[in-house]
């Protein structure tokens, strides 16, 4: 795997900084929600660049809500290193920019797709078709037209609005993060890995394997987790898969960052060295780095 150093990509990692001064914090956060209490880009690279990934697609941190400033900041200064997945306001937030707006904006700042949650638990939006609101068809029809990805946080149970909406806007790319969080803080369970194979039916689907941490038994190798994984990209195909550290989650102890690529460098046996390829570093060097 040699040949992979320097160019593989780490499809999710979040990065922010201590000076809440120059960058500062959404209302009602606190420098002590911060933990770490540091992790900028520099610490970052102190991490990934010795398991050879130079490349990075960054997460706008929830604390900093929808002012992508210090995402931006990195961005601009590290243009080979980073890309990035902006934050979207709340579609019931009145007071706050059209999402699709600054889907734009952001776009031609280099920030090719949008992370947005899952189905909201609360009485003001029907369940279970949660994203049944003009602005979420907008968002869709935006990303569809810019070539924009909707990137979701969401937990199997918001697997069925996500089918409906995929099917209403095929052209529309979106990603989903974290194995769609299966098994986390629960058993892996085989009706939920069965959806989310399920969902490859839809062409512009693209799945972040990654969260290693958080998963299963979330203890490294992380090797129970490769026969979830092996389905997921048996359905999917490994050109819509991409590697994601989930950083700096994944660097804290008792986890390290170079063991989250290792599950699918050096374990994934039912992988060939050119899945790996694909999943290390072409699926997210085609949409994050490479655009047509």
């Amino acid at each position: 795997m040699s040949n992979l150093a320097g160019r593989i990509i780490d499809a999710h990692v979040h990065v922010w900084t201590p000076d809440t001064e120059s960058y500062p914090l959404l209302p009602g956060h606190k420098k002590e929600d911060m933990e770490p209490p540091s992790f900028t880009a520099e610490e970052l690279f102190a991490h990934c660049k010795p398991s050879g990934v130079e490349r990075i697609n960054l997460i706008q941190m929830s604390f900093y809500g929808v002012d992508h400033s210090y995402m931006l900041a990195m961005m601009d200064k590290y243009p080979d290193n980073f890309a990035g997945t902006g934050v979207l306001p709340d579609v019931l937030d009145d007071e706050s920019q059209d999402p699709s707006e600054m889907m734009v904006e952001l776009g031609a700042k280099r920030c090719y797709a949008f992370r947005v949650r899952g189905g909201y638990k609360r009485t003001d939006v029907e369940q279970p078709n949660w994203m049944n609101h003009p602005k979420w068809d907008k968002m869709f029809e935006t990303g569809a037209a810019h070539n924009l990805a909707l990137s979701f946080l969401m937990n199997p149970g918001d697997m069925p609005e996500l089918d409906r909406m995929c099917a209403k806007y095929p052209d529309t790319p979106v990603i989903i993060d974290h194995l769609a969080r299966i098994g986390a803080n629960e058993p892996i369970k085989e009706e939920q890995v069965a959806e989310v194979c399920a969902l490859a039916k839809h062409p512009n689907i693209r799945m972040k394997v990654g969260a290693f941490y958080a998963l299963g038994a979330a203890q490294a190798p992380y090797t129970d987790l490769l026969p979830m994984i092996k389905r997921v990209v048996d359905a999917y195909g490994p050109d819509r898969c991409m590697w994601e550290s989930d950083c700096p989650f994944q660097a804290q102890p008792p986890h390290n960052y170079d063991d989250s690529l290792a599950l699918i460098r050096d374990h994934a046996d039912f992988l060939s060295a050119s899945d790996k390829e694909k999943i290390l570093v072409t699926t997210a060097e085609k949409f994050f780095f490479k655009r047509a």
